[in-house]
């Protein structure tokens, strides 16, 4: 406005002013203009060592763990809506401008600038959101990566543990089964011991049938042998008595 002053103080013609509006617009978008070109490159190149690992990747990743940190998402958000405010009045404006194209029928040439001005700070604040959109997703997807790094690791330490139980367990099992293999080898011993000492057994039973088979019979032979001393006693008794007898009358 103090411009716009400027110029009536100066006795410019009132058909200057727009004109005069508009190369302040240029001015003010070419400065605009600047500052998302830097801002583009800059997103362009935190995407870029982002890609590739370098020291500075680190760098960047904990700079944006610290950004989103306490009030950096809500300058974010901010920073986003208002370039989305000034991309839609950008977009309205090249609407009214293509609108006046279609009234007027012909192109005025500071018009055709403004529209290519505003055609360009358009692209820029879209390329500028849109890459903001791939850093954060890139820094969340390296986030979550380097989590799932540490889980596999964490894993691996764990699988290589169970690895060595495993393989304690089966050192175990090795000489669980050589054990269990002296136990049979063992029993098969003591089953061919009880089977000779069975057998033996058997053998002295029949032995110790045959004896008492053998001493029943002399049992039987000795009660004979004495029933037959008995009555070689008696018959010599009776003869004893028959010469005692005799002797006796003899005497008389």
């Amino acid at each position: 406005p103090a411009y716009f002053l400027l110029l009536k103080d100066l006795n410019f013609p009132s058909s200057y002013l727009p004109t005069a509006r508009k190369v302040l617009e240029i001015t003010s978008i070419n400065t605009m203009q600047h500052l998302l070109f830097a801002v583009v490159l800059a997103e362009v190149a935190v995407i870029l060592a982002l890609s590739f690992k370098t020291p500075i990747r680190k760098l960047l990743i904990m700079s944006l763990d610290r950004a989103k940190r306490g009030r950096g998402p809500v300058v974010v958000q901010t920073v986003s809506a208002t370039v989305c405010v000034v991309l839609v009045a950008s977009v309205y404006s090249m609407m009214k401008i293509q609108k006046r194209w279609v009234e007027e029928g012909a192109m005025n040439p500071t018009d055709e600038v403004i529209m290519s001005k505003h055609l360009l700070e358009s692209t820029l604040m879209g390329g500028f959101l849109f890459l903001g959109l791939m850093i954060d997703r890139l820094h969340h997807y390296m986030r979550e990566l380097r989590m799932r790094r540490k889980t596999m690791e964490v894993i691996k330490k764990e699988g290589s543990v169970l690895e060595g139980e495993k393989a304690r367990a089966s050192d175990e099992v090795k000489s669980l089964k050589q054990e269990i293999r002296a136990f049979q080898e063992m029993q098969k011993q003591l089953a061919a011991e009880i089977e000779a000492k069975s057998k033996e057994i058997r053998t002295e039973e029949t032995s110790g049938i045959a004896l008492q088979k053998q001493s029943e019979g002399f049992l039987i032979e000795f009660n004979r042998l004495s029933e037959e001393n008995q009555d070689l006693r008696n018959q010599l008794h009776t003869v004893d008595s028959r010469i005692s007898r005799s002797s006796i009358k003899k005497n008389t």
